[in-house]
């Protein structure tokens, strides 16, 4: 008798990754598709994603947690922008709270994702680590596969070259790999960057150290905010907390929508009107010439927000300052500039940005043909053209993550009833005529610039564009009418797949 190997397990969906979308996702299927089997795959030891990895010192959302957090579970804590454990623990509870946690695989990494067109469902090559570190690998199949995995490298950061940097005789991390240890009490720190990760250090590690100098190339639109929502402390004193946090939630998102558009469409008014909340703080009218007025607008590249202008107040305490300038080369004793100063430091701290990586690593292909994704175009910000089956959550880059990612998780699921409806086996976004391409992601930051061409392009037009408006959103992606855009495989014209032998 010949034994038949038994096939591999099969799922309905497939999401990777358990961070914040990850687990929101999970959440939208197994309440709007209640009758899908699904698993959530984690490449780490534990959920979270980002609010897990990065563990540098003062890590913290540059988001308001009331729109950060899910429409779906009210953030009940007092900080409106919340440090990283406070985000993590409260991504646990909702993994716990919704049995969500029991389906997630951690330690398995996708290593390839192939489409099969005749058995309309997904092979997924997966590598699991087990606690010992021994790995194995192995192949699971699913019917439709949604990347929740982000757009960073967790493995490899933005890591530029610096002459000399050998010489150095202190301590150079990076923030992506916090070392635990690492004693900056009374030293000398260097801060290279002056994004959201570096306005985030600044403060928290001129707590302890001598003097924390931020070093940037070109200055950055930083802007105080208040640490704590006083309109929203009134509004949930005075009402339930699912309905407290839905007002304030409501509010949040039209200011930032409503600032938003302000900047863009007056951007001289609103340069005057970010450099005159810092020289209100700082009282020095040539410091915030010098170090906080950017050559380019407000929000062509993300506005970092700073809490009740901790990093000023570091400033204003002398525990911090900021010098722009290009680096030479490193020497033992620190850093020396193109002016020829020399910043003398114990520790460096290489904030330069991180890397994109699309989707988490996923290369899909279709028939053992690998699918070249900057060929392709994204639908509705969630699907994409030439890969059936297939969806990628993508967040806001001028608001919160978690907003977009929500309506996407959403849009999946109505995908998913639709096709039941239909008896479809697979779907497609197909467009109607020719598309002129735009980069999916519309920002100047150099940590875009740097990898956005191996990623899908946006189209010009409805529903190829990926827009950067909740309202415009939230009214018209779940009303899309399905049928116009997506082409369609019936369940009767796709094979049984043919168990391994």
């Amino acid at each position: 008798m010949t034994e038949t190997a038994a096939p591999p397990e099969y799922l309905d969906v497939v999401i990777v990754g358990a961070g914040l979308s990850g687990i929101g996702a999970a959440y939208r299927l197994q309440t709007e598709c209640r009758a899908k089997t699904y698993a959530i795959l984690e490449a780490r030891d534990t959920l979270g994603g980002t609010w897990d990895l990065f563990r540098y010192p003062g890590v913290r959302s540059d988001s308001d947690m009331f729109t950060l957090g899910y429409p779906f579970k009210p953030w009940l804590e007092s900080e409106s922008l919340a440090d990283g454990p406070s985000i993590l623990r409260y991504i646990t509870e909702t993994a716990t709270e919704y049995g969500i946690d029991r389906h997630i695989r951690y330690r398995t990494k996708v290593l390839a994702a192939d489409w099969d067109s005749q058995a309309a469902r997904w092979t997924l090559t997966l590598e699991h680590r087990d606690a010992a570190g021994a790995i194995e690998t192995w192949t699971l199949t699913c019917g439709f596969l949604y990347s929740c995995a982000g757009y960073y490298d967790y493995e490899r950061p933005y890591a530029p070259e610096f002459p000399g940097i050998s010489a150095f005789s202190g301590t150079v991390v990076h923030p992506q790999f916090w070392p635990e240890d690492l004693d900056y009490r009374g030293k000398r720190v260097v801060v290279i960057g002056s994004g959201a990760t570096a306005v985030t250090l600044v403060p928290a590690l001129a707590e302890q150290a001598e003097l924390v100098t931020m070093l940037q190339r070109t200055p950055t639109w930083i802007s105080a905010v208040p640490g704590r929502d006083k309109l929203a402390d009134k509004i949930r004193a005075l009402l339930p907390a699912r309905l407290a946090y839905r007002a304030i939630r409501t509010k949040n998102i039209l200011f930032t929508i409503g600032f938003y558009q302000y900047c863009r469409r007056r951007p001289e008014s609103a340069r005057k009107f970010l450099t005159g909340l810092t020289t209100r703080i700082l009282k020095d009218d040539k410091l915030v010439a010098e170090h906080f007025t950017p050559s380019y607008n407000p929000w062509d590249q993300r506005l970092c927000a700073v809490p009740d202008a901790d990093f000023f107040k570091a400033m204003k305490k002398g525990k911090a300052e900021v010098v722009t300038d290009h680096i030479d080369a490193f020497v033992p004793e620190g850093i020396r500039l193109k002016s020829g100063q020399v910043l003398e430091a114990d520790v460096v701290v290489t904030a330069t940005g991180l890397r994109l990586r699309a989707f988490g690593g996923i290369s899909p292909s279709v028939d053992g043909a690998r699918v070249d994704l900057s060929e392709q175009f994204v639908w509705q910000g969630t699907m994409i053209t030439g890969v059936p089956n297939f969806a990628v959550c993508i967040g806001y880059t001028n608001a919160s993550w978690t907003l977009r990612a929500d309506l996407t998780s959403r849009l999946v699921c109505k995908v998913l009833d639709h096709m039941d409806r239909k008896g479809y086996a697979a779907v497609v976004p197909e467009p109607r005529g020719k598309l002129d391409e735009r980069p999916l992601l519309d920002l100047a930051s150099g940590y875009i610039q740097r990898s956005i061409g191996e990623f899908p392009r946006q189209g010009d037009r409805q529903p190829w564009r990926v827009r950067q408006n909740y309202l415009l959103d939230s009214a018209a992606t779940l009303r899309t009418n399905l049928g116009k855009t997506l082409s369609a495989t019936p369940r009767s014209a796709v094979r049984e797949p043919v168990p391994v032998s």
